[in-house]
């Protein structure tokens, strides 16, 4: 069940390659995303030290949740990988000139998980067929609705 999407990563990047990662995430942040109250719009994904983070995510504090701390919400939050995985990820993003983008939150057995993806920039062009293709399946639908 998906809590957040992030839905311009698929508009500005070629999705190669799909992680689950966990969170490393406050008390406060859990009840906020329960709560759904949290945007990727602006997110990224860094490799710092062998280690995985989310930078940019905004999950909005709750007034209730959070009343003896003080929260930050933008903070760093490390992404939880097997080693291997972010082994894989390094070489890729330094070698091949992919980067990491959060493509939405979810829940997988009452955990909160985060799918990133490897992902390629697409240029100018790339997204204006992407529009073109998608008028045209949506004109492809109008049409065959009409035609019954």
């Amino acid at each position: 069940m998906a809590i957040a999407e992030n839905k311009k990563a698929f508009f500005d990047y070629f999705i190669e390659e799909r992680f689950e990662t966990g969170l490393m995430l406050e008390g406060w942040e859990v009840k906020s995303i329960r709560a759904g109250r949290v945007q990727l719009k602006e997110a990224y994904v860094v490799v710092k030290r062998g280690e995985v983070f989310l930078i940019g995510c905004h999950i909005s504090p709750l007034p209730t949740a959070s009343t003896h701390i003080q929260p930050d919400p933008v903070r760093t939050r490390k992404l939880l990988l097997h080693s291997e995985q972010i082994a894989k990820l390094i070489g890729k993003v330094e070698r091949a000139g992919f980067t990491l983008v959060p493509l939405n939150m979810h829940y997988a057995h009452g955990r909160i998980k985060l799918e990133i993806g490897l992902a390629k920039g697409k240029k100018q062009h790339d997204k204006r067929h992407a529009e073109k293709d998608r008028e045209w399946q949506r004109e492809k639908q109008r049409v065959m609705r009409h035609a019954k």
